[in-house]
């Protein structure tokens, strides 16, 4: 009986033996991390310009005077902030331009004198190269030194680069209120079609605002005359002012009844007309001015599409006009955002949107109008 009890009391610790060691050797299931959700605010910023009645700068909008539509559809400002303004100044040195270098830098220093303290600006040239001759930066001194010390000139233009150039350094720092100003002959010496195209759907698809003092109406002006065999003459000639023609000597004639020209007489003497025959030289003049033409309609469209200024002047006189007017509207701007209704991630890349901001203020005249390409993603 002692030898059962005893094979008894060995089977049950045997067993319980076998239950401990299960329960050791069995994996306890692990918790799962929480998944977490991440959610994605997009917002959509667009400088708007804010004046009164008079055409003074209103210090006081507020996200509430503001009216916002995406393609007919109404949206609600999420903010309405007033931030320096960044500007970047594009210069064109290039080409034809290189004539004229001494009023590009005349007329790019009046615009930054202009700005209001405190406004960054950074400089960028281009002819045979794009490079950028100043950073981002505060001091109009030193600014003003760049542009008499360093503005050099080349045989071509390269602006397709040099617009390429100009988008990517605003994205190397997050600046807010951007404005690109190009003062520009309008034509590229390569006129790559392909990064052209490229350089202005990228503009669209940013929030940068795009300003032009152009020299195209002038040189189409010019050209003009190239591409024609007739040149008509002028029956009130202006190359010489009236009271500088007078202070010709009218020689004497002495004894002899003949009738003499006198230097005095062929100043004021209308222009007759005259008759090229050089085809070579016709034709280069209306190549010329169809890439004009084609540059003036391609800046014009990029000012349009990102709610800028285009200034196409036709003398040289009206660049210091233009500047302030210029500094005026860049100095107006506010920085607005808003979350658009129908999300972007939903868009197709390369879907173009149509902004137009404007007032319920009374008072207030607050404007922009901008095209927004959704990029890839």
């Amino acid at each position: 009986m002692l030898k059962v009890k005893k094979c008894f009391c060995l089977l049950a610790f045997s067993l319980v033996s076998a239950i401990f060691g299960f329960s050791q050797t069995t994996p306890t299931p692990t918790q799962l991390p929480e998944e977490k959700e991440t959610i994605v605010t997009e917002e959509i910023k667009v400088n708007v310009a804010a004046f009164d009645r008079d055409g003074a700068f209103v210090s006081d909008v507020r996200k509430e005077d503001l009216i916002i539509v995406e393609d007919g559809r109404l949206q609600q400002a999420s903010s309405a902030r007033r931030v320096p303004a960044n500007v970047l100044l594009l210069l064109d040195t290039g080409g034809e331009m290189r004539n004229n270098l001494s009023v590009t830098r005349r007329t790019a220093a009046d615009l930054v004198n202009k700005l209001q303290t405190g406004d960054n600006v950074a400089i960028f040239q281009y002819n045979d190269k794009a490079e950028m001759l100043s950073g981002w930066t505060t001091d109009k001194p030193q600014i003003s030194n760049v542009l008499e010390k360093k503005l050099g000139f080349g045989r071509r233009s390269v602006l397709n680069q040099a617009l390429d150039a100009a988008t990517k350094y605003f994205y190397q720092t997050p600046l807010e209120n951007r404005h690109l100003v190009l003062i520009t002959g309008g034509t590229d010496s390569f006129n790559d079609q392909v990064l052209r195209d490229l350089v202005s759907k990228n503009l669209i698809a940013s929030d940068i605002t795009v300003h032009v003092i152009s020299y195209t109406q002038m040189r189409q002006t010019a050209v003009k005359s190239q591409k024609t065999i007739f040149q008509e003459g002028e029956y009130k000639p202006k190359r010489m002012p009236e009271e500088i023609a007078e202070t010709l000597p009218k020689p004497t004639r002495g004894n002899s009844k003949k009738q003499e020209v006198t230097p005095r007489d062929m100043a004021k003497m209308p222009r007759l007309g005259s008759i090229t025959l050089d085809r070579e030289r016709n034709r280069r003049g209306k190549a010329d001015l169809e890439r004009l033409e084609t540059g003036e309609q391609f800046l014009t469209k990029i000012a349009e599409d990102t709610s800028g200024e285009v200034f196409l002047l036709e003398s040289f006189d009206e660049m210091i006009e233009k500047t302030s007017i210029l500094a005026k509207n860049i100095d107006s701007q506010y920085v607005v955002t808003y979350v658009p209704k129908r999300p972007l991630k939903d868009s197709p890349a390369g879907e173009i949107r149509q902004i137009e901001v404007s007032s319920k203020r009374a008072g207030l005249q607050a404007q922009a109008r901008r095209k927004l390409i959704i990029s890839n993603k």
